[in-house]
C-alpha cells in the first residue's frame, strides 16, 4: 500500500518537525467541525501544549483503524488561556496549501489501540497507509432510501445534530427492525421501534451516548478504550407502518436475532 508521506512528498510537502493528530472525542465531533470548516478552529483549542512542533498532520477517526485525512497545518504560536477554573492552549496555525486533492478525500489506514492521540511524527509516519481516495470530498450524502441506509456512528451525530430533514422525515415516519454492527468484531445487535416510536427516535438516543441505554452496548463502551462508537454502523432490516401491532415488530425483531445469531454471537440478550 502507499504511505500518505509519499503522497505528500509527491505534492511538494517536506516536514520538518511534525506532529501527527489523531483527532476524536465523545463530545464535540471533529468530523463535524470538518463538515462545518470549523476544524482549524476546533484542533487550536488544546487541554495541553501538544503541539510542540512545526507542523500538524491532522486525522479524524472514521471507524476501525480508518481516518479522514484533514490537512497539515504550520504553527505559528500558542497561548495560555485562564477563565475562571478553566485552562487551556489556544494555538495559532496556518493550512498548507495545495493539498485539495487529498484533503478531505484521502482515507487513512491506521490502527492505534491505544490512548494517546497526539503523535511523535518520525515514530508513526511510515505506518499511515493509503486506504482509499475518494473521488468526492467527504460528506454527509442525503436520505439513500431504506433500503440503502448503512450509516456509521460519526455520520449518525451529525445527522441528528443538525436534524437533517430528509433523514429525520424518512426516519420519522416509519417502525421496524434496525441493526447495528459493531465494525471492529463483526457483532450485531438487532433493535426494534414500535407503538409510538420510531426509528428516528431509536436512534436519536444512540446519537446521544452511543448506546441508547441498552446494557450490553453500555458495558462494551465502559470497557473499551476511547470513541468506541465510532465503530457502530446503523441500518434498517425492515421497515413498519406506523401503526403496525407491537407483536408483529416482535415477531421479526426475534427472526433477526436468530437468522443473525445476534443472541449467541452478538449483543442481544436472552
Amino acid at each position: 500500500m502507499i504511505k500518505l508521506i509519499d503522497l505528500l512528498k509527491i505534492a511538494g510537502i517536506y516536514l520538518n518537525s511534525y506532529k501527527i493528530h489523531c483527532a476524536s472525542s465523545k463530545e464535540d465531533s471533529p468530523l463535524e467541525a470538518f463538515f462545518e470548516g470549523r476544524f482549524k478552529a476546533w484542533q487550536e483549542h488544546q487541554n495541553q501544549q501538544n503541539f510542540k512542533c512545526d507542523e500538524i498532520i491532522s486525522l479524524i477517526h472514521l471507524q476501525e483503524d480508518k481516518w479522514l485525512f484533514a490537512g497539515i497545518y504550520q504553527v505559528l504560536g500558542v497561548k495560555h488561556r485562564k477563565e475562571e477554573d478553566n485552562n487551556w492552549f489556544e494555538y495559532g496555525t496556518k493550512e498548507i496549501p495545495g493539498l485539495d486533492h487529498l484533503t478531505g478525500r484521502t482515507v487513512v489506514q491506521f490502527r492505534k489501540d491505544f490512548i494517546a492521540s497526539h503523535l511523535i511524527g518520525t515514530k508513526y509516519i511510515d505506518k499511515l497507509l493509503i486506504s482509499e481516495i475518494r473521488e468526492k470530498r467527504l460528506q454527509v450524502s442525503d436520505f439513500p432510501g431504506y433500503n440503502a441506509v448503512n450509516l456509521p456512528y460519526p455520520m449518525l451525530r451529525i445527522v441528528v445534530r443538525k436534524n437533517m430533514p430528509q433523514w429525520k422525515a424518512a426516519l420519522s415516519d416509519v417502525s421496524g427492525v434496525y441493526l447495528v454492527t459493531d465494525t471492529q468484531t463483526g457483532k450485531h445487535f438487532v433493535g426494534s421501534a414500535f407503538g409510538g416510536d420510531t426509528i428516528w427516535h431509536k436512534w436519536v438516543s444512540f446519537a446521544i451516548n452511543g448506546h441508547a441505554d441498552i446494557k450490553s452496548l453500555r458495558q462494551l463502551l465502559s470497557r473499551e478504550v476511547g470513541d468506541y462508537q465510532n465503530n457502530f454502523q446503523f441500518s434498517i432490516l425492515e421497515i413498519c407502518d406506523l401503526n403496525t401491532n407491537r407483536a408483529y415488530i416482535e415477531y421479526r425483531e426475534a427472526y433477526w436475532k436468530a437468522a443473525l445469531c445476534s443472541v449467541s454471537h452478538g449483543y442481544n440478550e436472552k
